[in-house]
């Protein structure tokens, strides 16, 4: 699975503070997804930062 951040980031940072191992804030302050490929074991993490998103800005290709 793969998860991308959209335009509509708002950098609250939420997604990279719930799942630091996909999601990082760069330095124009706004969230990227730094994996090509989610590990399965960091799945449900993602998960929640797309869920937690205030946004929406977080999609994933399921």
């Amino acid at each position: 699975m793969k998860y991308f951040v959209n335009d509509s980031c708002i950098g609250c940072g939420l997604c990279a503070m719930a799942c630091p191992e996909v999601f990082e804030m760069t330095d124009a302050g706004i969230a990227i997804a730094s994996k090509k490929e989610v590990p399965t074991d960091v799945l449900d993490a993602a998960a929640q930062a797309q869920s937690g998103c205030p946004v929406n800005a977080i999609e994933n290709d399921d």
